[in-house]
């Protein structure tokens, strides 16, 4: 299937444009709904995005096609693709390639919230499932929150306390059991430099097993 045949095409006709010739599109990651950025995008544009699978948007500034990520490689990876019920916005469903959707470095342009901007930065916005490794590596940096143990052991004694509780009937220790296990895994992934991000990704791409 060709990455054209893969979108509906046919909705170009019924998408209600502006004046202008152009929709508003926001573009979402996939994999934990954090909304990156909005641009714009006219027939021609969606057109590029359908054939190609890779988003191009519409510069209202250059008055061009504009192929997202071209100069830069923060390509993005159309996923989805969605129009509301006025069908005068799109939501694209977004694998971005870096991590880095705004021209600043930041993975977001939707990071300014006080009175004076702030221009932002490539730490801005982290992705929401970075902040369980986030948290595991706060717990490595200051012991006093939770002393570490050896990960694996840590996540072996969590595995056993959890296939233990399992062979009772349900109740509230099966969620005290889980969040132990998570919290360990939160730590062996921690110790390796694995991101709960890259684990979605690989999860979302494997096959079930």
């Amino acid at each position: 299937m060709s990455a054209r045949e893969q979108w509906p095409v046919a909705c170009i006709h019924h998408l209600r444009f502006n004046s202008d010739g152009l929709i508003p599109a926001i573009a979402q990651d996939w994999l934990d709904g954090a909304v990156l950025m909005l641009a714009w995008m006219n027939r021609a544009s969606l057109l590029a995005t359908f054939e190609t699978g890779q988003v191009h948007y519409w510069s209202r500034s250059r008055q061009e096609l504009s192929h997202k990520g071209a100069s830069s490689g923060h390509l993005q990876l159309l996923q989805g693709f969605r129009y509301d019920c006025d069908a005068d916005a799109l939501l694209l469903s977004v694998e971005q390639v870096g991590d880095v959707a705004c021209h600043t470095g930041a993975r977001g342009c939707f990071y300014e919230t006080g009175a004076t901007p702030t221009a932002g930065g490539p730490a801005a916005l982290a992705p929401p499932a970075d902040a369980l490794s986030e948290r595991a590596q706060q717990r490595r940096l200051d012991p006093a929150i939770n002393p570490m143990q050896e990960p694996m052991a840590k996540l072996r004694q969590a595995s056993e306390a959890l296939a233990r509780q399992w062979q009772q009937p349900p109740g509230r220790d099966d969620t005290a059991c889980a969040l132990t296990l998570l919290d360990a895994l939160q730590d062996s992934l921690s110790a390796r430099g694995i991101p709960w991000h890259d684990v979605l990704r690989q999860a979302l791409r494997s096959p079930l097993l």
